[in-house]
């Protein structure tokens, strides 16, 4: 309303739970009495922090003066207060905060002192009867299930006249709604009963028992970050003015949360093995009974759990470490292992799904169109380094590492649906490496990391023939040049066989060196946080492979490492390539396996590393406390 003629100040005063601000420019003073001048660069702003019982409960007087200092006119503001809050686990602390704890909660910011919520995608599957993960499911099975989703409170408080007239409005972007389903935990007859309100299908929800306090919502993931989806997705409270029962309405207030789906991450290989899957060869030439007895015994001095699965679970294929990923995803309140399934899709294509995917234990895969894969969409072609610092550029989590052609070139790639969703994960900055030199290509067969007590906490191991050649002359100038190599099915050579010279190495050292300065660079390595392991190459084609089993191509257990047997040659009683490789590592601290894999003998391609699948346990580190 207008102010009274001849008015030239004004006061305040209101009831105990109305705070009034007064604000104005620094040469504005209010006079001895508490009057400030009708200035029109005064603006009054008035709170209320306590919910009203009843209708207009809080009032501010306004009294109008004139140059006498008589009071001319008296108006009066009547205020009710009502709380309409939505509130979700912004501190990640693992559990929602009370009233106004958390401020800007419609931000998400990285870092130890970031704000804004966690969200699971709920890929496990708890259960027991669900053809899927529990995501694929528009319902809530069991409580067990509950655990993988967010809490978000809707708070609404005040007089039930308000809401009899108004609408509390809780609803998604339209963007948003195919990625999170939220279910309403209402009660019936006492039993909980949990609602779907909101997701793919439904945008908004009326809340119908407004002004009763707390409403629990459970949030639930449904989709990972990947191209095109960043993880954030936020959700609404709208306070509606509805003049009648078809109007739209009119949001008098709006209060938005946002969650950031936590992102799938891979484990290096300096993080603690919790259990090994391999797969067993029962049949004919092809049978691996040798292997697993060896590999029995490295678990027991790595103290690490075995998991066995059966010919008939795996359709005969042994490639359990092409076939499959294990990772984690992680919020404030609970940390669930997940399993990346590739789109290599051999005999081992539904194991994943069937055989892991469980109770805690999530599944998630891509698949590319038209079903197009090579060998560089297995995922022996898909490592992750240690932490690591590059420049002055933590990355806690490591960098995964991605077997491809070089930069310029054309040549077989791991799919884009792939690589997109790795990429989008965010949290380990993938780096293409140069794999497809290879026959096979993958980054496996030519690195590795190993822990280790000092510098970065780890090495980085390298295939290296120049290594192995200076190993060869070597005995060869203390008179062993009569031993032999072994390799497998092509039989055995002494140290003068025909392209021994280094000819036939030099192409993959090239190429092996090209890797070096890249993980130097990108890794922020030195050289002595490189150790060269011997090995041998030979060209088919255009390509290499390998000329003996891989002995990078190993299984590491903590310190323990199980390495394929390379049957050497035998210089005074011991294969030299075994004692090399013991002289370069066991100074690191760690114990060296030979594992006598026979199939590698023949075939060049081993169970030791190819044929198992390490689960490890997740890093201490919490992902939302990096700037990626």
């Amino acid at each position: 309303r207008s102010t009274p003629g001849g008015a030239v100040s004004f006061d305040l005063h209101a009831t105990p739970a109305v705070t009034v601000h007064v604000i104005h420019s620094p040469t504005t003073k209010p006079t001895t009495d508490s009057r400030w001048p009708l200035d029109p660069d005064i603006e009054v702003v008035v709170t209320v922090d306590v919910t009203s019982r009843t209708i207009d409960d809080n009032q501010v007087k306004i009294s109008y003066y004139d140059r006498e200092g008589h009071e001319l006119a008296v108006a009066w503001l009547y205020l009710t207060c009502v709380e309409v809050s939505l509130d979700v686990d912004s501190s990640r602390s693992g559990r929602v905060k009370g009233r106004g704890k958390d401020k800007d909660k419609a931000k998400w910011t990285w870092g130890p002192d970031g704000q804004g919520a966690v969200l699971l995608v709920n890929c496990d599957r708890d259960s027991p009867g669900a053809g899927g993960t529990d995501s694929s499911q528009a319902d809530i099975r069991t409580p067990a299930d509950l655990q993988d989703m967010s809490v978000m409170l809707l708070r609404t408080q005040g007089p039930s006249a308000v809401f009899a007239e108004y609408q509390v409005v809780l609803h998604v972007p339209e963007t948003d709604a195919d990625k999170v389903r939220v279910f309403h935990a209402v009660r019936d007859d006492a039993h909980p009963h949990y609602k779907p309100v909101l997701g793919p299908d439904k945008l908004s929800y009326v809340l119908d028992s407004a002004g009763h306090g707390n409403n629990t919502f459970y949030v639930e993931g449904l989709a990972f970050p990947d191209r095109g989806f960043s993880g954030l997705v936020s959700f609404s409270a709208s306070l509606l003015e509805v003049p009648h029962k078809d109007s739209p309405g009119t949001p008098i207030f709006t209060d938005t949360v946002v969650f950031r789906v936590a992102p799938w991450i891979m484990t290096p290989n300096t993080q603690q093995p919790l259990e090994v899957f391999v797969c067993s060869i029962q049949q004919g030439v092809d049978s691996n009974d040798a292997f697993l007895e060896g590999l029995r015994a490295l678990l027991r001095k790595a103290n690490c759990r075995l998991t066995v699965c059966s010919e008939q679970d795996t359709l005969s294929d042994r490639w359990i470490q092409d076939e499959l990923e294990f990772g984690y995803v992680e919020a404030p309140h609970k940390t669930l292992p997940v399993v990346f399934d590739s789109p290599r899709n051999r005999g081992l294509k539904d194991f994943a799904f069937k055989k892991i995917l469980g109770p805690d234990f999530g599944y998630v895969t891509r698949e590319p169109p038209g079903k197009s894969v090579t060998s560089l969409d297995s995922f022996g072609n898909l490592e992750v380094s240690p932490p690591v610092t590059v420049r002055g550029k933590e990355y806690p989590l490591g960098r995964i590492l991605i077997g491809s052609p070089l930069p310029w070139a054309s040549g077989r790639r791991m799919s884009k649906a792939v690589r997109d969703f790795l990429f989008a994960q965010a949290v380990q900055a993938p780096l293409e490496v140069y794999s497809e030199w290879l026959s096979v290509g993958h980054v496996d067969e030519f690195l590795t990391f190993v822990p280790a007590a000092d510098r970065k906490g780890f090495r980085l191991l390298l295939a290296s023939p120049n290594a192995c050649y200076a190993l060869f002359k070597e005995k060869q100038q203390q008179g062993h040049g009569e031993a032999t190599q072994f390799i497998g099915s092509r039989g055995a050579r002494g140290w003068g066989s025909e392209g021994w010279d280094g000819s036939s190495g030099s192409f993959p050292q090239r190429c092996i060196d090209w890797n070096r300065n890249l993980l130097k660079q990108e890794l922020g390595l030195s050289e002595q946080d490189i150790v060269d392991i011997p090995q041998l190459f030979i060209l088919a084609g255009s390509r290499a492979e390998a000329l003996f089993p891989d002995m990078v191509n190993m299984l590491v257990l903590g310190r323990h490492l199980g390495i394929p047997k390379p049957f050497g040659p035998a210089v005074g009683g011991r294969c030299c390539l075994e004692q090399r490789v013991r002289e370069l590592l066991e100074p690191l601290g760690l114990s060296c396996t030979f594992i006598d894999d026979f199939f590698s003998y023949h075939a060049l391609s081993g169970d030791v590393h190819c044929g198992t699948n390490v689960r490890r346990k997740p890093f201490a580190f919490k992902w939302w406390h990096m700037v990626p």
